[in-house]
């Protein structure tokens, strides 16, 4: 039996390769230690409901934060992947069966946390058939019934071996945002994301926006992995050629030794300088800083997402 809390259990495929140096974190990047009455309460229902979060499987560094106020994203289908992202801290190998009855605890848990907007993502399923878009569906129908008035947002892995209509059974269920993350420039793929192809993760989402022009699009790249800033702002440009409204970008921080080595951290002033780039390539709404996460905020962030559309709207 896998414990899945030590790393060496955690993540198999990374145990032959050499241990890269974790530099210490610079004071933009430290955050407080998860505490309070909000975060209890969150974890609270996240255990009673049997839900898994990105939060804590990832390691995000905003978890106290986002907790404290009730938010937390839930990660679906599991909480092991078929996939072995060199970034990624999610455990990797053989999952378990999808749980039919899961749906159902993240509507019941959205409805107790009393949330305006959700964000639920998944690990990648490639040993589906469908990669989990039926799930994920039945999930976002699931929230619909119980809580009708927040809005979804679906953060998908990129259902590269499925074909290409399971993609219309996830925007048939009409999320408010549909989120896929390129995660890093083309050029770092094989090492960064080897199962993954860039030009189909760029084309996934534009296909979204064929199949539906009302659902906001979003993408989100890391920053910190060896891309240089031409290659970042190469990306921005295939992104607005796909139609992607909403950028996140973000500091990658390293979450073992066996993990991609951290680069450098990128200083606030750079992450300023690719937001007004950004803005200026054509993007809605930029969210570029070093604690960025795809969900950071999210619930505040689809306000001014949606604001901007409508101004854009009025002007013509």
């Amino acid at each position: 039996m896998r414990d899945l809390k030590l790393p060496e259990q955690r993540h198999p495929e990374k145990a032959h390769r050499k241990d890269n140096a974790q530099p210490k974190k610079p004071k933009w990047i430290r955050v407080k230690a998860p505490t309070g009455e909000g975060y209890n309460t969150t974890k609270k229902i996240m255990r009673e409901n049997k839900l898994v979060t990105v939060c804590e499987e990832a390691g995000c560094p905003n978890a106290g934060e986002c907790w404290s106020q009730g938010h937390a994203t839930m990660m679906i289908m599991g909480d092991i992947c078929t996939r072995g992202c060199t970034f990624c801290n999610i455990a990797t190998g053989k999952p378990n069966a999808l749980d039919v009855f899961e749906p159902g605890r993240v509507a019941d848990a959205v409805q107790k946390l009393g949330l305006n907007h959700v964000v639920i993502t998944s690990v990648d399923r490639d040993d589906l058939e469908d990669g989990g878009a039926e799930h994920f569906a039945q999930t976002i129908r699931a929230v619909r019934h119980r809580s009708p008035k927040t809005t979804i947002e679906i953060l998908t892995p990129d259902f590269l071996k499925c074909a290409p209509e399971v993609l219309e059974t996830v925007v048939e269920a009409k999320p408010d945002v549909f989120n896929h993350n390129l995660e890093t420039v083309p050029g770092l793929y094989p090492e960064v994301r080897p199962g993954a192809r860039y030009f189909h993760s760029l084309r996934l989402l534009q296909r979204v926006k064929e199949l539906d022009a009302s659902i906001f699009t979003k993408s989100g790249i890391m920053a910190g992995l060896g891309e240089d800033k031409q290659s970042v702002h190469q990306v921005m440009d295939d992104m607005r050629a796909a139609d992607i409204d909403f950028l996140t970008i973000g500091q990658y921080l390293q979450p073992t030794p066996k993990h991609h080595g951290i680069d450098r951290f990128v200083t606030p002033e750079e992450f300023g300088s690719y937001e007004k780039a950004a803005y200026g390539k054509g993007f809605l709404m930029v969210s570029a800083t070093p604690l960025t996460r795809s969900s950071y905020h999210a619930g505040d962030d689809f306000a001014r997402l949606r604001d901007a559309r409508e101004a854009q709207l009025a002007k013509g």
